[in-house]
């Protein structure tokens, strides 16, 4: 009972909610963002003539060492960010369905709510829509406000915190990346680690997957963000 109360009251203090988009807003196993990756690809073999299995490995590589496929194409390429972006959201989110019970959390939920994407604008709201949540977020910080500056970078988290007047000790931050939550961790900010459900497909990369003991500057794992969020508003301990 104390430490739901403790837990209660942490959240209790918290007025700011700050989420990441892809595969995090949707579930693990949507085809969203395997038709963004395809796009990627596809848009790697246009530019360099090269067979879809060298593109892909090219494309890995730079996301790696980069953050995203775009900045390592801007820094060694000097290729259009604009031109990347259409191309690689250019895709069907027919698949997409209308989350009631989400956008219910989220509208329950005390105070701002805004979107922390290293994806465009217009991807992000466009998903969103699609979703039935878009009018819940105050919102959208994108690659491009972060000046092509990709999470989980220190600078792209002080761009979001400046331009919306963000207090980091206010916040919580929900991601299915745990690199992107090391530096709002050390800010000040409480984190949630967004994964899929047992059984569902990860579409993430192995280097990007925790183990079983989640690392220091993850605060909770959940694998039901509708639940998780149910369960802040109603001041219980989240359920995993």
């Amino acid at each position: 009972m104390r430490r739901r109360a403790r837990v209660a009251d942490l959240f209790a203090q918290k007025d700011i909610w700050v989420f990441d988009l892809d595969n995090t807003l949707y579930p693990a196993d949507s085809d969203l963002w395997p038709k963004i990756d395809a796009r990627i690809t596809l848009f790697m073999s246009h530019l360099f003539g090269l067979d879809g299995m060298s593109s892909r490995a090219l494309q890995k590589y730079y996301y790696e060492r980069y953050g995203t496929t775009l900045r390592g194409l801007m820094e060694e390429h000097r290729i259009s960010a604009e031109e990347f972006l259409d191309f690689a959201h250019d895709i069907d989110r027919s698949g997409l369905k209308p989350n009631h019970s989400l956008a219910s959390a989220i509208l329950a939920l005390p105070g701002r709510k805004l979107i922390l994407t290293n994806g465009s604008r217009d991807h992000a709201l466009r998903t969103a829509q699609a979703l039935g949540i878009d009018e819940m977020f105050e919102d959208i910080f994108d690659i491009v406000a972060a000046d092509f500056t990709p999470k989980p970078a220190a600078e792209t988290y002080e761009r979001f915190f400046d331009k919306h007047g963000v207090d980091p000790a206010r916040s919580v931050m929900f991601e299915d990346l745990a690199r992107n939550l090391i530096v709002p961790h050390a800010r000040g900010m409480t984190t949630a680690l967004v994964v899929p459900k047992p059984g569902q497909i990860d579409h993430r990369e192995a280097f990007e997957m925790v183990s079983e003991a989640a690392p220091p500057h993850i605060d909770f794992i959940t694998a039901d963000l509708e639940a998780f969020l149910v369960d802040i508003v109603a001041g219980a301990k989240p359920s995993a």
